[in-house]
């Protein structure tokens, strides 16, 4: 157990309070995992979460990162223990209480987690966690649960400044560290009075925006802003590609044990094409957002299964150097649309760029080295790099083919609403040197 949980357990003993969610030893790289909200919202049961936990295992996504079952909204009974005043699940939706499912799920090698809110009720009308957090956090270590999402809706008014945010989810942060026990706090606000500078103190992840829907560009009014700096109305329905532009100005906040988090995942839900779902869990990956899937588990095409277990992709998640990547240039293209340059740092000298293409039709583009590797300087941007398609798999079946040696620029054709994702490292100087893709 992290030193940091038993350090805020006495000080909690002697009426103090500690704010070190990001030290808490967890999400040391972005957490992985599935949520039950994107399918089944309020619909949720025991047999559903647990048939979830046991797909996740019998597909093997264990073995790529996967690791957290989370049990969104509506979980909760119609009130509080009229005692203890603590929390209860529906008996007929969980005959065998939170901690008997979690017994289950962690019997599977899992972890387990569960979802409050910073309000009077959670966003599906139940009771929330406002005045609560002590209460609560004690009972969720009792229920052995490992992961709380916390969201925001209901709050009574106190939002409006990073200071007043901070204090009503710092609560949570100190009831939860308090208990002695290790629970990633994933702090859900949607952005609202920039978590990205408040949150890394006391929580491993924040979400930057309203919630996603399962649309690649689709403009919705009830995700109005085009800008997550001085957001106000956050919303929902926000595309896929909105949300991209929102992560993109404040993705440097993110460090190991804290990040951004652009929202549960729709691959596989049926709203996006082949491309465009790859395009969604390259970000999502380079960007270093927890990966959690929201689809069902139980009931996934083979597509969909090659998508979330590219372990090339996944590896630049879940990169040491914990890094997300940047967006080194956007420009709108005539048909519509707009091209987009990415480039990040990993591990060892190895680099990962990625161009999308977010209009209706093929383009290409001359991908220049100086853009590319404009942060490293000039000695990078002259160098020949090798260069390895994380969407193509090489003759011994694994994804990352060696496509070939670049200096200076390099000529790459691009369908509609694709990502090309490379990762590259210094050439050898004996390499033979391409120009196009």
């Amino acid at each position: 157990m992290p030193p940091i949980l038993h350090y805020a357990t006495l000080l909690s003993a002697l009426g103090l309070s500690v704010v070190h969610a990001m030290d808490n030893g967890l999400a040391i790289t972005p957490q992985m995992g599935w949520n039950t909200w994107n399918h089944f919202g309020c619909g949720i049961s025991q047999d559903i979460v647990v048939d979830a936990a046991k797909a996740l295992v019998a597909n093997n996504l264990t073995q790529f990162g996967y690791e957290y079952v989370l049990m969104d909204d509506c979980w909760h009974a119609d009130s509080r223990d009229p005692d203890t005043g603590a929390p209860r699940a529906d008996p007929t939706k969980f005959p065998d209480g939170i901690k008997g499912v979690a017994d289950q799920i962690h019997a599977l090698g899992l972890k387990f987690g569960i979802y409050s809110d910073a309000g009077m009720y959670t966003c599906g009308g139940k009771f929330g966690s406002l005045g609560f957090e002590e209460i609560d956090a004690k009972t969720y270590a009792e229920w052995e649960i490992d992961y709380l999402k916390y969201d925001n809706c209901f709050n009574e008014g106190r939002s409006g400044t990073p200071k007043i945010s901070f204090d009503r989810y710092a609560n949570m942060s100190n009831a939860l560290n308090a208990t002695g026990r290790p629970i990633l706090f994933s702090l859900c606000n949607w952005g609202e009075d920039g978590p990205w500078n408040f949150a890394p103190t006391i929580a491993n992840s924040w979400r930057i925006s309203g919630d996603i829907m399962d649309s690649f560009d689709r403009f919705d009014e009830r995700c109005p802003c085009t800008s997550v700096i001085d957001c106000t109305y956050a919303g929902f329905h926000c595309a896929m590609t909105r949300i991209i532009d929102f992560a993109a100005p404040v993705l440097q906040k993110a460090r190991k044990g804290a990040w951004n988090d652009l929202d549960i995942m729709e691959v596989g839900q049926g709203g996006m094409n082949f491309d465009e779902y790859v395009t969604h869990f390259t970000f999502w990956s380079m960007l270093k957002s927890p990966l959690i899937l929201g689809m069902d588990l139980t009931n996934m095409s083979n597509e969909t299964l090659s998508i979330i277990t590219n372990d090339a992709v996944i590896a630049l998640n879940q990169d040491d150097a914990g890094s997300p990547a940047n967006r080194m240039w956007k420009r709108d293209v005539s048909d519509g649309g707009n091209l987009q340059l990415w480039q990040g740092s990993l591990v060892n000298n190895t680099f990962v760029i990625a161009l999308l293409n977010t209009s209706p039709k093929e383009q290409t583009v001359e991908v220049d080295f100086y853009d590319a590797f404009f942060d490293q300087g000039k000695a990078y941007q002259q160098m020949s790099w090798q260069l390895s398609d994380l969407w193509q798999k090489d003759s011994q079946g694994k994804w990352g083919k060696n496509i070939g040696t670049f200096q200076g620029s390099m000529k790459v054709t691009i369908g509609t609403h694709q990502t090309k994702v490379w990762r590259a490292v210094p050439a050898p100087s004996n390499s033979t040197r391409r120009e196009e893709l």
